[in-house]
């Protein structure tokens, strides 16, 4: 074996020639599924474009670096799903400029905390973790609650999401300056958390599997 990777190694045509193999075959193996797989690229079920303050929120959110700590991507792990929830599929992210996967996690998963507390509790969080989760090593933002939102930025926020295929309709773009007058920054960042939550799971099993009929037990 040691005889057969020393002339391997030494044989840097072949080695040229396998390694384009395995390069070949790995792309293959993860760019045909985006092709052929249409679930791919539509939304989940129940997955709509973000409201003009949830938008204004996920710009904090990527702004303050929230993603170096939180991911948005529950894999398909038992540890995972009894934690997090029903794991994360590309569908839940179509509308997503940049998607929030990622894995690296000094704190929790995000992408179900929609729901889980009240916005009350998210607000004491945001400006210091600690007065709610005592070990918490998060820190505490609270100048967002002074800060306002620029209703001019969230409009060329949504315009340019148009752009690459978000779905936004001309009054959804018209009405986004009225719809975050007086909020705050974090009154956005609140909203956009709450927006993070599972898409139903049997619906999205159908939407992949369409020839598969569901029997009455």
């Amino acid at each position: 074996m040691s005889g057969g990777h020393e002339r391997l190694e030494r044989n840097i045509g072949l080695m040229a020639v396998l390694i384009a193999a395995v390069i070949s075959v790995g792309g293959f193996v993860e760019i045909v599924p985006l092709i052929v797989g249409s679930h791919m690229e539509q939304p989940a079920p129940g997955v709509v474009p973000l409201s003009a303050i949830q938008t204004a929120g996920r710009d904090v959110y990527l702004r303050e670096g929230c993603y170096n700590c939180h991911s948005q991507q529950v894999r398909s792990l038992d540890d995972e799903t009894l934690r997090y929830g029903p794991y994360a599929i590309a569908g839940e992210s179509v509308y997503d400029h940049p998607f929030q996967w990622g894995s690296k996690r000094t704190g929790p998963d995000l992408s179900r905390v929609g729901g889980r507390y009240s916005d009350d509790w998210h607000r004491v969080h945001l400006m210091n973790a600690r007065d709610v989760v005592p070990e918490s090593n998060m820190p505490g933002y609270p100048w967002l609650a002074e800060d306002r939102l620029d209703g001019d930025e969230v409009t060329a926020m949504m315009t340019a999401l148009r752009r690459v295929g978000v779905p936004y309709s001309d009054s959804e773009i018209a009405g986004a300056k009225a719809a975050v007058d007086g909020k705050s920054k974090l009154d956005a960042l609140i909203a956009y958390l709450q927006s993070l939550k599972a898409s139903p799971r049997e619906p999205i099993a159908a939407a992949m599997n369409p020839t598969q009929t569901k029997s009455a037990p």
